[in-house]
């Protein structure tokens, strides 16, 4: 299983390891504007639309069109193997998210990676795995797909195999959950829950330890955060042969 290490504080919290590309990296079309000359050096790379980010900063009035031009024009510009659509269901429905699938597809001339919510049904899934060699599961981080329903991804990773599609798991960093559910890829956050929380991880030869800091402790935050991603990049070379 590869895990993609996500977020935004990579520039800010791990300045010493700049210019250490071995890892696999997700990161969003709104954060990643003046790193694009790094895109290729990384083992493999995830370009996140960011159109939910977007949308927050802009607020109501967005043309989703010229969003998907400016994004497939960096995809193109900077030759992005690998990149999410617009999984907007839940502002524009499931209709306007495919016409801007298409769109972006068409302008990029590649098959984008399509994002499965459970609204869109058992159905639309299995016509994603026929369609695409490679798929993701969005709403974990959002609680959409609660941890008690979790069992869920058996049947759609069992059709996705039976389709020979990979299937990256969005924000889903449940430890063993990455035990029990064959996803070909996840990413995580969780290496920068040092400077947000004050949480130390390690890797301890199969998985990651975490201990959080007690009431009225100090961190070092940058130190942390270097630790955590370490650590977390060990993890990802176990996960990658063991997982």
């Amino acid at each position: 299983m590869k895990i993609f290490l996500a977020g935004s504080g990579w520039n800010r919290h791990c300045w010493e390891n700049r210019d250490f590309f071995d890892f696999n990296r997700l990161e969003s079309f709104v954060y990643i504007k003046g790193e694009e000359k790094n895109i290729l050096k990384y083992n493999m790379f995830l370009l996140d639309s960011g159109a939910f980010t977007y949308m927050n900063k802009s607020g109501s009035n967005l043309n989703w069109d010229n969003y998907i031009v400016e994004y497939a024009n960096f995809i193109n510009k900077y030759n992005v193997k690998y990149f999410f659509e617009l999984d907007i269901d839940s502002i524009v429905g499931i209709k306007e998210v495919g016409r801007l699938r298409n769109k972006l597809e068409k302008l990029t001339n590649k098959q984008c990676i399509p994002v499965w919510h459970k609204s869109r049904g058992l159905e639309y899934w299995k016509q994603m795995c026929k369609e695409y060699n490679f798929i993701a599961i969005g709403g974990i981080v959002t609680k959409e797909i609660k941890s008690s329903q979790y069992n869920i991804f058996f049947p759609l990773l069992k059709i996705a195999q039976q389709n020979n599609c990979k299937v990256h798991g969005l924000g889903f960093t449940n430890l063993k959950g990455l035990e029990k559910y064959k996803f070909y890829s996840v990413d995580s956050t969780s290496w920068l829950s040092g400077n947000r929380f004050g949480s130390v991880y390690w890797f301890d030869g199969k998985t990651m330890k975490k201990r959080n800091k007690e009431i009225g402790q100090r961190v070092k935050t940058n130190m942390t955060a270097l630790n955590n991603f370490n650590e977390w990049v060990k993890f990802s070379k176990y996960a990658e042969n063991n997982l």
